[in-house]
């Protein structure tokens, strides 16, 4: 995908976890150009998508909004 207009750094990723923005992660609120598609993707496994559900589920109870 290429902006088509102003875009930043995820500040959750690259504030919080990677300064530098080593994982590519960016936000926009412009239209995006879709340049070219994916055909393999390894996702992660149900087991690593539950513990990241619960990390959230516990951090909601402590009262932190990490999601942003």
């Amino acid at each position: 995908m290429e902006p088509m207009g102003d875009f930043e750094d995820d500040p959750n990723v690259t504030d919080k976890k990677f300064p530098g923005n080593p994982t590519k992660s960016y936000r926009t609120q412009e239209p995006l150009k879709i340049v070219g598609e994916v055909v393999s993707w390894n996702g992660h496994s149900p087991e690593a998508l539950q513990n990241m559900k619960d990390n959230i589920e516990r951090l909601s109870r402590m009262g932190i909004g990490a999601i942003e």
